[in-house]
């Protein structure tokens, strides 16, 4: 299983998210995109109209390692008072071609994510922290993805 049941729901329900890839000079770019959990392979798929002219489609033709990220803040705090939650996928990306595109007017090229890390915060139930961390991390927690 690659995400937990309640990870798997809140990128359902986040359709919008940034992806990090590594430009030409070195440097990082955020991308704003629209994506997918595939219901099948439980993957994250990111596509957008014309995407092989799409600087994030040369970045990660060069280098396809990227860090992805879906957040927001919640309408209510949870039991220590945070608002702020989401999920970050550390992985590499495989071009590929979908037919229907994901979405009307997309591209049929898509960025399909293969996490190689998970690092969730205040998604599903609070935990007790790790011993020695601070108590406002009980909402924090990271994993990595077999290959």
């Amino acid at each position: 299983m690659i995400f937990s049941d309640a990870e798997l729901e809140y990128l359902i329900d986040h359709p919008l998210g940034r992806l990090a890839s590594i430009g030409p000079d070195g440097a990082p770019q955020a991308h704003p995109v629209a994506f997918r959990v595939n219901p099948d392979s439980r993957l994250v798929e990111i596509g957008g109209p014309e995407l092989p002219r799409s600087q994030k489609f040369r970045n990660v033709t060069a280098d396809p390692r990227v860090s992805f990220v879906v957040d927001d803040q919640s309408d209510t705090p949870n039991p220590i008072g945070q608002t702020g939650r989401g999920i970050e996928i550390r992985g590499r990306i495989e071009i590929t071609a979908q037919d229907p595109p994901l979405v009307p007017g997309f591209s049929q090229r898509i960025l399909r994510l293969h996490p190689h890390r998970i690092i969730s915060w205040n998604i599903g139930e609070l935990r007790p922290a790790a011993p020695g961390r601070p108590p406002h991390l009980q909402g924090y927690h990271s994993r990595n993805i077999p290959s």
